[in-house]
C-alpha cells in the first residue's frame, strides 16, 4: 500500500477537501451496502438486478457518524492522541464498516476485504449477507466494544473504558433517540467519578438529528438554549456543530475537536500537577444535522430528508419502483464513486486515504477495543489467610460478605500499581457489611465533600451510583478494555440489567470464535440481600439466577453455602476468562460447614455429598441411599441440614445422604453444559432410583429444567421460592410460606420414602412445630429461638 501523504505539513484548505472527498466516500460504501448485490461502482445505469433481495428496512445511512470517523481520525494524526470510538446509534454497522474498510483495519483482519476495489466489492457484497458481515457492530468488528443491538448503554461503557486509562480519548456518539433512554440519562453522571489525574477523558458526541423512527426526538425539538442548559447542569462544557451545508460543518468539526481536544489536555495537565478541585467541566459536543443528510429530499412526493423517513431506508423499494430506482441512483451517483479506484489497477485512490492514521493509531486497532490482549492477571491473596476456623461442621458462625471484604481489600493493595481493579455497587457496601475495603480505598468521588462524609475521594476504586445500568455498563467498558471487577448489588435490584447481561453474553460467545479477540477477564456478580435475607430491600425475586443459567455456555451461577466456600469461589471466578460468574452470598451471619480446605475441594467439584450429614454406613450392604436431600444456596443448606437432623433422630434406620450443589450448572448434562457433571458421577451423587428433596434459592422450575436430560427427573421434588413472603414477616416465616421449612422437608420426605415405624409420629412432630411457630411470631414479632438461621 502507498503510504499516507503527509498531513499537518498540507495546507488545512487541501485537508478540509481531502476530509469532505473522504466523507462522500464513506458516504457512498455505507448507502451502497444497504442496497447493492452488483454494479458497485455503478460504471452502467443501475438496474433492478443490482438491487440486494432483501433490503434490511431497520437500517439507515449514518453520514453523522463518517464525520465524526473522518474528523478523529484528523485530530489523531495531528495530536497522536489514542482515541477509542464507541458509537450509540444501533443503525450505524455500515457507517463503521465503511470507514473500517478504508483505514486498512477490515483488510487485515480478514483478508477478504483487502484495499482494493476486489475488497470493496465483498464489503458492499456481504454486508448482513448470510456467512458474511453482521449487520450489528459486534465483536468481529474491529475497533468496537459495543453490541450495536440494545439502546442506552455506550456512554457507561465509554466511561468504563476510561477509567485508569491515562492516555486514553474515549470518543461517544449518542444518538437523540437513545438519549432519551433511562440508562443513557443516568449515565451523564459518569463525569463526577472520573478522575483526570489518573484516568484518560470521555468526549460525548451528541448527535442529534431531530427524528427517531416514526416521530420527533425530544432533544431534537429542545432549542439551543435548553440543550446548553441541560448539559452545563449536568457539569459539562458545550459546543455546537450545526448545519447542513458539508464544508461548513467540516469547518466547524475540525475547529470544535480541536478545543474539546485542547480542554481535555488542560484538566489533565491541571490534575496531575495536584490542582484538581472538584468536578472538571469536561467538553462535549453536540453535533446538529439533518437526519438523513445527503439523501434524497422527496421520494414519489413524500419528504425524506430532515424527517423521520430517512431513519430507515431513504429509498424503500427500488427493485420493483422505477422512480424510486432513478432516486437510488441519483442519490449514489452524488457521492462520486467513480472517485474511489483507479481505473487501470483497481487500486484505492492514495489522496482518499491520506486521511487515515496508520498503525495502531487508526481507530480499529486501539489497542484497548480488544482488551484481552492488554490484560494483566490479578495477584491474589492465599485464600487460607482469609478463612473461618470451623471446629466442627455447624460449629462457627460468621457473615460471608465481611469475610469476602477482607480477601478483596487485599486484592486492592496487591494491584495498587496495576490499577486494574474496581468494585461497582449501587449503594450498599457498607450495608453488605464489606466495609474492610474502605481500609484501603474510598468510593470514587469528585464532587463537594461536607464534614460528616465517610470514605469519598478521587482515588477511590469503589464506584457506587444508584443506577444499576450504569454500574454494569461502567464494568463491562473496564473489562472490555482489559481489567477485572466485581459488581455487587442486592439480588432485589439485579434483574434490571437482565437485558444487559443478555447482551453482554451474546458478546463473549461470538468472540470466542473471532480468531483475533483475546480472552477477557469475567463479569463477575456478587448478589446480596437475597430472596430468603432481603433485609427490607424491596420485594427480591430470584429471575436473575434464570437470565444467567440461560446463557449457559458462558454463564457459571454459584451458590456457596457458607463464607469459606465464598471465599473458594469468588478466588476461582477471578482466575477465570470469558464468562459470566454470577455468586449469591447473604450479609447475615450463617452457620459455617466447611474449613477453608474443604471448601475449596467442594467449590472444584462444583457437587459434593457431605456425609457427615447424612447417615449412610461404609459396611452397609446396601450402599444406595433410600432419600437423597440435596440442596443449593446458604438459607437452603441450614434447612436441609436441620431437616437432615429430624430425620437422623427420628428414623435411625433411614439410609439418608445429603447432597450440596455450589456450582448450580454442573447439574446439567455435560453435552448441554461442558462442565457439566458425568454421567457416573451424578449417579454417584444422587443414584439411579432414590428420590430426592432439592431446597433450592431460586425457582423450582430452573432445577427441573437443569435436570430434564438426567435419569429419573421426575423423582426430584424441588422445594424453593413461590413468590410467597412479600408481606411483613419473619425469616422463617418465609420458608414456610414458601413450603421450605425444615419441617416441611421432612414431611416432603416421608410422603416419598419407604414407610416408617416413626414416620407418622415424626409428621406430627413437625406440624405441632409450625403451629407453635405462627403463633410465636404473631406474639413476639421474631422467629423462635431453634429457628433461626443466624
Amino acid at each position: 500500500m502507498t503510504p499516507a501523504l503527509t498531513t499537518t505539513a498540507v495546507p488545512q484548505a487541501t485537508r478540509l477537501a481531502r476530509l469532505h472527498r473522504y466523507w462522500l466516500a464513506t458516504n457512498y460504501l455505507g448507502a451502497a451496502q444497504l442496497y447493492l448485490r452488483d454494479n458497485f461502482l455503478l460504471e452502467r445505469p443501475l438496474q433492478a438486478a443490482d438491487i440486494k433481495p432483501r433490503l434490511l428496512g431497520h437500517w439507515g445511512t449514518q453520514p453523522g457518524l463518517n464525520l465524526v470517523y473522518a474528523h478523529l481520525n484528523r485530530l489523531v494524526q495531528d495530536t497522536d492522541a489514542g482515541v477509542l470510538l464507541v458509537t450509540g446509534p444501533g443503525h450505524g454497522a455500515p457507517a463503521i464498516l465503511a470507514n473500517l474498510f478504508l483505514e486498512g483495519t477490515l483488510g487485515e483482519v480478514d483478508p477478504q476485504y483487502p484495499l482494493h476495489r476486489t475488497g470493496l466489492e465483498q464489503l458492499i457484497r456481504q454486508f448482513s449477507w448470510p456467512g458474511g458481515l453482521p449487520g450489528h457492530l459486534g465483536p468481529g468488528t474491529p475497533g468496537q466494544i459495543q453490541e450495536g443491538g440494545e439502546l442506552g448503554y455506550c456512554l457507561a461503557h465509554a466511561y468504563g473504558a476510561a477509567l485508569d486509562n491515562p492516555d486514553l480519548l474515549v470518543a461517544c456518539v449518542v444518538g437523540d433517540g437513545e438519549a432519551e433512554t433511562g440508562p443513557l440519562a443516568a449515565a451523564w453522571h459518569s463525569n463526577k467519578y472520573l478522575n483526570p489525574a489518573t484516568s484518560g477523558a470521555v468526549l460525548p458526541i451528541l448527535h442529534v438529528n431531530g427524528y427517531k423512527l416514526s416521530g420527533p426526538s425530544i432533544f431534537g425539538r429542545m432549542s439551543d438554549e435548553e440543550l446548553r442548559h441541560l448539559f452545563t447542569g449536568y457539569g459539562y462544557q458545550v459546543r455546537f456543530v450545526s448545519g447542513s451545508e458539508p464544508h461548513q460543518v467540516h469547518a466547524a468539526m475540525w475547529q470544535a475537536l480541536d478545543w474539546a481536544h485542547a480542554e481535555i489536555c488542560g484538566i489533565q495537565e491541571h490534575a496531575r500537577l495536584g490542582l484538581l478541585d472538584g468536578v472538571p467541566a469536561w467538553p462535549m459536543l453536540i453535533l446538529q444535522t439533518p437526519k438523513g443528510w445527503t439523501c434524497p429530499l422527496t421520494v414519489d412526493g413524500q419528504a425524506v430528508e430532515n424527517t423521520s423517513h430517512a431513519h430507515q431506508l431513504p429509498v424503500a423499494d427500488p427493485a420493483t419502483q422505477p422512480r424510486q430506482l432513478a432516486a437510488l441512483e441519483t442519490w449514489l451517483r452524488s457521492y462520486r464513486p467513480q472517485d474511489l479506484c483507479r481505473p487501470l489497477t483497481g487500486a484505492l485512490c492514495e489522496e482518499l486515504l491520506s486521511g487515515c492514521p496508520t498503525g495502531e493509531h487508526r481507530l480499529g486497532l486501539n489497542p484497548h477495543a480488544n482488551g484481552g490482549q492488554l490484560l494483566v492477571p490479578l495477584k491474589l491473596p492465599n485464600l487460607c489467610d482469609y478463612g473461618v476456623m470451623v471446629p466442627s461442621p455447624g460449629g462457627a458462625t460468621a457473615a460471608a460478605t465481611h469475610k469476602l471484604a477482607s480477601f478483596l481489600r487485599d486484592v486492592f493493595r496487591r494491584n495498587e500499581d496495576a490499577r486494574n481493579f474496581r468494585v461497582v455497587c449501587p449503594d450498599e457496601t457498607a450495608s453488605n457489611r464489606m466495609a474492610p475495603l474502605f481500609e484501603v480505598t474510598q468510593r470514587a468521588w469528585l464532587g463537594s465533600l461536607h464534614e460528616t462524609d465517610e470514605c469519598l475521594g478521587p482515588e477511590g476504586r469503589v464506584m457506587e451510583v444508584l443506577s444499576e445500568h450504569t454500574c454494569q455498563g461502567w464494568l463491562e467498558g473496564y473489562l472490555l478494555t482489559g481489567r477485572h471487577g466485581v459488581f455487587c448489588c442486592s439480588e432485589a435490584f439485579i434483574s434490571l440489567v437482565d437485558t444487559m447481561l443478555s447482551q453482554y453474553a451474546n458478546w463473549l460467545k461470538a468472540s470466542q470464535e473471532v480468531p483475533w479477540r483475546q480472552p477477557l477477564a469475567s463479569l463477575n456478580y456478587l448478589l446480596t440481600s437475597h430472596v430468603w435475607r432481603p433485609d427490607h430491600n424491596g420485594h427480591p425475586v430470584p429471575s436473575f439466577l434464570n437470565a444467567v443459567a440461560a446463557v449457559k455456555s458462558v454463564a457459571r451461577v454459584y451458590l456457596p453455602p457458607d463464607a469459606n466456600s465464598l471465599l473458594a469461589v469468588l478466588d476461582c471466578c477471578l482466575r477465570s476468562r470469558d464468562a459470566i460468574n454470577l455468586i449469591v452470598a447473604s450479609q447475615a451471619p450463617q452457620p459455617q460447614w466447611l474449613g477453608i480446605e474443604a471448601a475449596r475441594d467442594h467449590c472444584k467439584r462444583g457437587i459434593s455429598a457431605w456425609h457427615w450429614a447424612g447417615h449412610e454406613s461404609s459396611s452397609d450392604s446396601h450402599p444406595h441411599p433410600d432419600l437423597v436431600l440435596a440442596c443449593a444456596g446458604e438459607v437452603p443448606t441450614t434447612e436441609t441440614i436441620a431437616a437432615a437432623a429430624l430425620l437422623r433422630q427420628h428414623l435411625p434406620t433411614l439410609r439418608l445422604r445429603v447432597v450440596n450443589v455450589v456450582d448450580l450448572l454442573a447439574l446439567m448434562a455435560p453435552d448441554a453444559h461442558p462442565p457439566g457433571l458425568p454421567e457416573a458421577a451424578f449417579l454417584g451423587l444422587f443414584s439411579a432410583d432414590a428420590p430426592v428433596i432439592f431446597a433450592f434459592h431460586g425457582y423450582p422450575a430452573l432445577i427441573h429444567e437443569l435436570l430434564h436430560h438426567r435419569p429419573g427427573p421426575a423423582r426430584f421434588h424441588v422445594r424453593g421460592y413461590l413468590g410467597e413472603g412479600h408481606t411483613t414477616t419473619t425469616p422463617f416465616d418465609t420458608l414456610v410460606l414458601n413450603n421450605m421449612s425444615r419441617y416441611q422437608l421432612v414431611m416432603a420426605a416421608l410422603d416419598r420414602i419407604t414407610p416408617q415405624p416413626n414416620g407418622p409420629a415424626l409428621a406430627q412432630f413437625c406440624q405441632q412445630k409450625l403451629t407453635e411457630h405462627a403463633a410465636y411470631i404473631r406474639e413476639h414479632g421474631v422467629d423462635m429461638p431453634e429457628m433461626r438461621c443466624e
